[in-house]
């Protein structure tokens, strides 16, 4: 390790990368959905991209919400997309029953008061979802915390001022999108993260953050 060997750091940071990638999939495309991003700079959500030259270019296209459910039909019901696959993978992504949740709105479009492995249903386990994203992210923040011992001060507060901004653009995706889908779902937002910051307007408003590479 560029910080240090010992396992007391180690074990928290390994999880805390282990963990990063679902994190970040919970938060802005979760069970599948893709695509979601603001329109041309791709910086925070958009999920309410559409129009231009291309439908496939545009976050509704990916995502197809309407009052009867969200995701893209793949199946042979659908685009029959999921027949390029080989037999037994195109048989397991076609079927509600053994497609994974990660796949689910990839290829198929489900109503929201499906019922999910989880129990929940559709429209919960969306939310849950988004909410899990954040405090992913929450839980980095404070395992970070405890590990200064470890890290010189330049180092520890740069990696700390990261995970602050991650956390911010985190609840950004999340309270944008569970507001846009809500238009559609019509259901109450009851996961563990609360009401969202800000009114639906204002997130898809012309966003006047500083644009990454802009």
């Amino acid at each position: 390790m560029t910080f240090t060997n010992d396992t007391a750091f180690i074990a928290p940071v390994k999880s805390m990368m282990l963990a990063s990638r679902q994190a970040t999939v919970d938060y802005m495309t979760p069970l599948g959905l893709g695509h979601q991003m603001a329109r041309g700079h791709h910086y925070g959500p958009g999920p309410w991209v559409s129009g231009g030259g291309r439908a496939d270019q545009t976050s509704v296209y990916y995502h197809r919400a309407d009052a009867g459910g969200i995701g893209f039909d793949r199946t042979a019901t659908g685009s029959n997309a999921v027949a390029q696959y080989a037999a037994p993978v195109r048989d397991r992504f076609a079927d509600l029953k053994t497609v994974t949740d990660d796949y689910l709105l990839w290829f198929h479009h489900v109503p929201w008061d499906y019922k999910m492995a989880s129990g929940r249903n559709l429209w919960d386990e969306l939310t849950f979802r988004y909410c899990r994203g954040v405090e992913s992210v929450r839980g980095m923040e404070k395992a970070w915390q405890g590990l200064s011992k470890f890290v010189d001060p330049e180092r520890y507060d740069e990696t700390r001022a990261f995970l602050a901004i991650q956390e911010s653009e985190a609840r950004w995706w999340r309270d944008a999108s569970v507001l846009y889908f809500q238009t559609f779902s019509k259901r109450p937002i009851t996961d563990a993260c609360g009401p969202p910051a800000d009114t639906l307007e204002h997130f898809m408003a012309p966003n006047p953050r500083v644009v990454p590479g802009n």
